[in-house]
């Protein structure tokens, strides 16, 4: 590389760090964006609400299908530059979102933005697991998960704030939509130019960066090595393992709370996970991953079939919004991400990311068009019985039982599907390990 980048620290923190998390705080703001603003974009494009399910499943099933791209893209690329590609796919997408006069529109640029965030997710996670030690894995990625939750709480409140009001004679979301985008390039130009790729600084200690680069270019082409990252992944056992009538403010509020809890959550289940891992070290943060989410069963039943569906249940809600979050945020950063980083060797983490995110994405991609089907067909969900200021009772009704359909029985097929973990996360680490010693 023509420049060294030198390592620098703010407050004791690394700069590399600070960076990463303000990426991870554009891509949540990002994700957030369009469900804050569902209604709007209902009413601007005369779409019901399976079509918005369609969008959400179009971004997710495409970000599934090319999540390999960033296990591929880090073998020639170090991460800060992938990063940065990523980065720029998200944010024009979503300035062009903003842009957009027609539905299928909407929905082309939704799938050229699961692309960009395919490509960012895998490398950011794989940077973290190369930033912090095992033990420390689960606190690192939950101040990971965290600073992005804030992005979420930014992305999720400001759109629904903003569209509800018209900006230069514009709507408020097509604002946010092209602002967001406007700060998500700025962050991906200072990864670019200042983070420091944690697994470059470690060759450098025991080989001449230049000449490992070369060495890489003559021995292997880039799909020979692909295909050793994905065969190392798919041997792992391990691996396959709102109400109506509120207001804008109102529902931004419930949703900053429901952020507040899952950021926190994520931080406070990643350190009990690295506790219970020092305890237990083959099953620690399996029963973690069981527990949060088994608690979003009886949370989703009472969130969606007790609280009286009006707006004198705010406080209700917003007590069971920060609770359910604090709970049920655990499986991500405490648990599934550093087990994969135990499970591969670093060399192929990034690789392990794109596969987790793809098999992910892919399946969740199907819950929103479904949560639309299940209302609409089975429990009478009509886009048009919705009152655009105090909304429907029925329609409440119908969506609360789409939604809980499409939450319970997830949260306790998530419970049931981590059990295998207890009999072959020893196998996969201890492989690693002896793998690792030769």
């Amino acid at each position: 590389m023509g420049t060294m980048k030198s390592r620098k620290k703010i407050l004791g923190v690394s700069l590399s760090l600070i960076l990463i998390n303000m990426a991870a705080i554009m891509e949540r703001a990002d994700e957030n964006l369009l469900p804050s603003v569902y209604k709007e974009v209902s009413q601007a494009f005369n779409v019901g609400l399976a079509d918005l399910g369609y969008l959400t499943f179009v971004r997710n099933f495409v970000q599934g299908l090319t999540s390999p791209l960033a296990g591929i893209l880090v073998i020639h690329y170090d991460r800060p530059t992938v990063l940065a590609m990523g980065t720029v796919f998200w944010a024009l997408s979503t300035a062009a979102v903003g842009v957009s006069r027609h539905f299928m529109q909407v929905a082309f640029w939704r799938a050229i933005n699961g692309i960009g965030l395919a490509i960012v997710i895998p490398a950011l996670q794989s940077f973290v697991a190369d930033s912090y030690r095992e033990g420390l894995r689960g606190t690192g990625f939950g101040m990971l998960s965290l600073v992005g939750s804030l992005g979420g709480i930014g992305g999720g409140v400001v759109a629904t704030v903003m569209a509800g009001h018209e900006y230069w004679g514009v709507p408020g979301w097509r604002v946010a939509f092209i602002m967001m985008a406007t700060l998500s390039i700025l962050i991906g130009f200072l990864v670019f130019i200042f983070v420091i790729d944690p697994r470059s600084h470690a060759f450098s200690d025991a080989f001449d960066r230049n000449v490992l680069m070369e060495k890489r270019k003559v021995s292997k082409s880039i799909w020979r090595e692909s295909w050793t990252a994905m065969k190392v992944v798919t041997k792992l056992h391990t691996f396959f393992s709102p109400p109506s009538g509120f207001d804008h403010n109102a529902s931004a509020a419930l949703l900053s709370l429901f952020a507040v809890g899952c950021s926190a959550g994520a931080l406070f289940g990643g350190v009990i996970a690295d506790r219970m891992s020092h305890l237990y070290p083959y099953s620690g943060r399996v029963m973690c991953a069981q527990f949060s989410a088994f608690m979003g069963i009886p949370f989703s039943w009472f969130l969606l079939t007790v609280i009286p569906q009006s707006v004198h249940s705010w406080f209700t809600f917003a007590a069971t919004l920060l609770f359910m979050g604090l709970t049920i945020s655990w499986c991500g950063a405490a648990v599934n991400a550093p087990v994969f980083a135990e499970v591969v060797p670093p060399e192929h983490r990034t690789m392990i990311y794109a596969f987790h995110r793809a098999c992910e994405v892919s399946f969740s991609s199907f819950a929103a068009p479904l949560v639309g089907i299940l209302s609409e067909k089975m429990y009478g969900y009509d886009p048009k019985s919705v009152h655009p200021d105090s909304g429907s009772a029925q329609e409440a009704f119908a969506l609360s039982r789409g939604l809980l359909a499409m939450m319970a029985v997830p949260f306790g097929l998530c419970c049931l599907f981590y059990s295998p973990l207890y009999f072959v996360f020893k196998r996969d680490r201890d492989n690693v390990r002896l793998g690792s010693s030769k």
